[in-house]
Order: C-alpha cells, then sequence, then structure tokens
C-alpha cells in the first residue's frame, strides 16, 4: 500500500526543480514502484485532480473550508494575516498551521485511503450534506502530518505549483511504460483521462487496443467505445477570415460560430447520452434530444454538436439563459417547456462503431449531413468559398444574420480530441479571450461588500500555471457582481489587505480592443479596455487560452501600442 506521504515527498522534490525532463523522470521513477490501481489515482493528483475526469463538480470543497477546519483543529483563527505573509501559496498555509499542533501524528495515509476519503466526500449528497463533508474532511486532516496536509489542500483546489503539466504527466507516463510519448498522446486524446491512460500502460506496457495509434499493419479505421466520451476538439483564434483562408491553404469550409453549449451525443442501440464538453454527463438536461435520437434511426453514432436556448418565437437567447438547462435535475419538463432549445450538429466522430476521427472532415461532414437527415437534426450553417473574398463575404453575411464569427476548417483536417488543432480556426466579431479569475477585489462605494474587480489570467501551457494578465471590474450588472460575489467567495483560499485570492477555476470570456505590453504583470501582457462578456461554466480552467496565444495575438496585432506603466 503506496504511503500518501511518499507521494508528497515527491511533489515536494519536483517543486525544487525547474527541469522539465527531471520531473518526468522523478515522477516515472516514482509510478514504476506503484501498482496499477495506485498509478491511476496518483497520476490525478500529481496534475491535481482529487477525481477522475468529468466528476469534479462532485467534490464542492472550497478553500476556505478547508482553512476553517485546520484553523480550529489547530486554534490557529487568529494567525491568519501572520501565516499568508509568510507562506508561499495556500498550500504552504495550511502546512504551517498544522504544524501548530502540540504533536504531529506519524504519517498513516495510504494513496488508496486518500483517494477512497474523496470519493466519500463527492458521494454525499442531500440534507445536511455540506456538514457531513466537512466532517469527512476533518477526519482526514487530522490524520495527516503537515507535509501530507500540504498536498492534500492543493489537490482539492486545484493548485499543484510543482511545474507538471498534462504534457509532462504524458512524458512520464511513456517513460514508466517504456513506450513512444505519441502513443500515450493518442491514448490520453481517446481516454480523457490521464489516471485511467497510466493504469492502462502500467498493466500491459501499452494502450488498449482501441487506443493505440493505428501502425502500417493495423486496420486504418478503429472501434468505437459506446458511452466513452472523448475530449472535444478545439480551435485556433485568428483576427480575420483572410489569415485564416491564408493559413489552411484555401481548401476549408467555413461555419457558423454559435453562442451555446458544446454537446457530445452518443447513441447505441437504444441509449442515448449526452455529455459536456467538460465530460460530465448531462443527458437529463435535454430530454429533447434523447427522445428523438432514441427513435428516429437505428445506427449507433457519436456527434459533435452545440445547443443553444431560443424563446417562444425562436429566436436565439444569451448563453447565460442556457445554463438554467445545463446540469438541471429537477423540474426538468418544467424548464423544458420555458426554455426550449434547437441542437445544430457540426461533426461526427464514429458511426456504426467505428471511430471517424483520423478520416478527413470533408468525409466526416457529408456522412454527417446524410444522418442528420435521417434524426431530422439541424446542422450549422457552412460554406466551402474558393476565395478569400468569397470568405470574407461569406463571413460578413454571418455577422449580419446574428451569430458570434465563424470557425474555419480545413477539408483534410483530422478531428483531434482535447487539442487546439492547426485545421481549425475561429475568428469572432469582437476580440474575446477565455481566462480564469484568479483573485478579486473588494469593492468600496457602491460596491461595497462585493467583489467587483476581478483578476484576470491566462494559461501556462508549459506550466499550467495561470499567469495574470490584467483587471477589470466592467461587464457586469449590481445583480451580477452580487452573484459573482457568492461564487467567488466559494472559491476563495485566502483574503487579506482587500483582495481575496481565489481557485483557479471559474472561465470567463473576456472582450478587448488590443493587447499591451506590460512589466505590470507576470505574463508581461495585459489586455486594453477588457470587460466581461459570459461566464464560461461549460468550460474547465484547463481550456482557457493560454498566455502563448496572446504572445502570438500580440504579434499579429497591426498597431502594437506602448507598454503601459
Amino acid at each position: 500500500m503506496a504511503s500518501f506521504y511518499d507521494f508528497a515527498r515527491v511533489c515536494q522534490s519536483l517543486s525544487q526543480t525547474a527541469s522539465r525532463l527531471q520531473i518526468a523522470g522523478t515522477v516515472a521513477e516514482f509510478l514504476a514502484t506503484l501498482d496499477p490501481d495506485e498509478v491511476e489515482l496518483a497520476v490525478r493528483f500529481f496534475v491535481g485532480r482529487a477525481t477522475a475526469s468529468g466528476e469534479e463538480k462532485r467534490l464542492k470543497v472550497s478553500g476556505r473550508a478547508v482553512w476553517k477546519i485546520v484553523a480550529a483543529m489547530t486554534g490557529g483563527e487568529d494567525r491568519g494575516e501572520e501565516i499568508f505573509a509568510a507562506a508561499e501559496d495556500f498550500g504552504e498555509a495550511i502546512e504551517m498551521l498544522l504544524k501548530l499542533r502540540a504533536s504531529e501524528p506519524e504519517p498513516t495515509l495510504t494513496i488508496r485511503e486518500v483517494a477512497a476519503r474523496f470519493e466519500e466526500i463527492a458521494a454525499i449528497e442531500g440534507p445536511s450534506s455540506r456538514g457531513r463533508k466537512l466532517d469527512a474532511l476533518r477526519e482526514m486532516f487530522e490524520r495527516a502530518s503537515a507535509l501530507e496536509g500540504k498536498y492534500l489542500t492543493k489537490i482539492l483546489i486545484r493548485e499543484m505549483r510543482h511545474g507538471m503539466s498534462e504534457g509532462i504527466m504524458l512524458e512520464a507516463i511513456a517513460r514508466m511504460a517504456g513506450r513512444p510519448v505519441e502513443e500515450v498522446r493518442r491514448a490520453n486524446m481517446l481516454e480523457g483521462d490521464l489516471g485511467r491512460v497510466a493504469r492502462a500502460m502500467r498493466q500491459g506496457g501499452q494502450a488498449e487496443p482501441s487506443a493505440a495509434a493505428p501502425s502500417a499493419e493495423a486496420p486504418a479505421v478503429e472501434r468505437a467505445r459506446a458511452m466513452k466520451p472523448l475530449r472535444p476538439m478545439l480551435a485556433q483564434p485568428m483576427p480575420n477570415v483572410t489569415e485564416a483562408f491564408a493559413a489552411l491553404g484555401g481548401e476549408l469550409a467555413l461555419e457558423h460560430k454559435l453562442d451555446g453549449a458544446r454537446v457530445q451525443i452518443h447513441r447505441a442501440g437504444a441509449e442515448v447520452k449526452i455529455f459536456s464538453r467538460r465530460l460530465n454527463e448531462i443527458t437529463r438536461s435535454f430530454p429533447e434530444i434523447v427522445e428523438r435520437f432514441r427513435s428516429a434511426v437505428a445506427r449507433d453514432f457519436i456527434v459533435d454538436g452545440e445547443v443553444i436556448a431560443v424563446d417562444p418565437k425562436g429566436r436565439p437567447l444569451a448563453f447565460q439563459e442556457l445554463m438554467r438547462r445545463l446540469g438541471r435535475r429537477r423540474e426538468i419538463e418544467r424548464v423544458r417547456a420555458e426554455l426550449p432549445i434547437w441542437l445544430f450538429l457540426f461533426d461526427l466522430l464514429a458511426l456504426d462503431g467505428e471511430l471517424w476521427i483520423d478520416r478527413p472532415y470533408s468525409e466526416r461532414v457529408a456522412a454527417l449531413k446524410s444522418l442528420a437527415e435521417q434524426v431530422g437534426a439541424k446542422t450549422v450553417g457552412r460554406a466551402e468559398p474558393r476565395t478569400a473574398a468569397e470568405a470574407e463575404r461569406f463571413y460578413q453575411a454571418t455577422l449580419a444574420a446574428g451569430y458570434e464569427g465563424v470557425v474555419a476548417k480545413s477539408l483534410a483536417s483530422r478531428y483531434t480530441p482535447g487539442a487546439r488543432g492547426r485545421g481549425w480556426i475561429k475568428i469572432k466579431r469582437a476580440h474575446t479571450l477565455d481566462l480564469v479569475i484568479v483573485a478579486a477585489d473588494w469593492g468600496y462605494g457602491r460596491r461595497k461588500g462585493w467583489l467587483s474587480n476581478y483578476h484576470l489570467a491566462a494559461r501556462d501551457e508549459k506550466t499550467g500555471r495561470f499567469v495574470e494578465v490584467g483587471k477589470t471590474y466592467k461587464g457586469l450588472t449590481d445583480e451580477q457582481f452580487q452573484a459573482m460575489t457568492e461564487r467567488l467567495r466559494s472559491l476563495t483560499i485566502s483574503d487579506a489587505h482587500g483582495t481575496a485570492t481565489v481557485r483557479p477555476e471559474l472561465v470567463v470570456e473576456v472582450a478587448y480592443s488590443d493587447i499591451q505590453r506590460s512589466p505590470q504583470y507576470e505574463g508581461g501582457m495585459t489586455l486594453r479596455f477588457a470587460r466581461l462578456v459570459a461566464i464560461r461554466d461549460d468550460k474547465g480552467s484547463e481550456e482557457a487560452d493560454t498566455i502563448q496565444t496572446m504572445a502570438e495575438i500580440f504579434e499579429r496585432q497591426t498597431i502594437k501600442p506602448r507598454p503601459v506603466r
């Protein structure tokens, strides 16, 4: 039974090295000492996941709750300001709190026990669930040494800060199993959960046959696994259609970009399931889709699409309205009548048990059109322009019709789950980025009592860290400020000197005029005239735009404003 203390010691060593190769090697050596069950759990913990992908929301434990529990255990309720001034991060603050105990318990927690306790906490629902969750959490921290408590906390708030990104973890898994890293990346594309990928590799030294990249001798088509969601393919941003046309070599299609929620629909026999872009099952939220797909056609498939909310006259509603449907478990029929939805399909991932992701987009979309006709579903509006001028006319007509932009897709592009494939490019009406709120300032005057100035961060794809790139208090109504304050309070991990530091989980869509250099922020850049335009509950923080994407956009700007000081 692998010790959680040994896991914590490895994490501590990772935080003291900046070498990507050394990090991957250290983790690979540790994983090689574990059995397959423990490997699955440890890999998730290393990347800051307490539970499997698609199940994160079930835990519902905030940094504030952890602080209160540990402070009460140790008598450190009045030491917060002192500790936070000395601690490097929230995990270290909890470690310092735990060191206030008269004696430290011997490390007895195992990786399996910690994972079982996380699952137990996630499973608690119903009346008094919050109190029962906190009781279970308290029992775990009472058994934890100070170092173990530090990394229990870091996993719970998903802020490891030891340099282990998803990319480095894939390298570590490949080293552990003695397999090519490309094979591990392919397995992760199809599996969607690093822990399960690592377990499969640890068990047999290779991925499942359906997840392995096709070899010259292997069949060209892989078998699809029913009801197992694939991570959605993502698009790269570009400022205009002309650049997108040139980047894709003129062999492309343009599709309407909808302001809705991404859905992946699976049908196998009489069973239909719907998954969100974060791989959470949301079947119960859209019974009308289930009814149509269950009865309309006797074929098995996986399709990618977008759902939008409409008013009684069929006019599209704002994305925030659709959030009333997502994840709902009660009064489904009432809300269904009040808030109708339209479904638009735009890609085919599998058909009749065969995975189609390696087929060209042109082939997938032709088959999708035929399938959509059979089930009576809509497909997104699209065109295949022959010139850049035709592409620009389609784009302008799309904006005039009220869409937020277009997605340009190479006719030859494969579907690459979980990746920002170079074959897909998004061009939107306004410049926007999906960023993460990492802190917020308490307001004053009319906004007193609200967290109303939001610290925005982009993801560093090399390290997985979130790098601040600016602040904004614009874009919200008073009612939204109040609602946002309650949400951020539930994510707060420290609150001092007028600023609440929060878990980097809430993704917001931010509009801006241009990107400027700025030595004021760690990322070296900031957004000019930034304002919030939407809260993206359908996106996880790992889907936020990166600091590298911001740098590319900055370099493409025709006019580069002078630095902001």
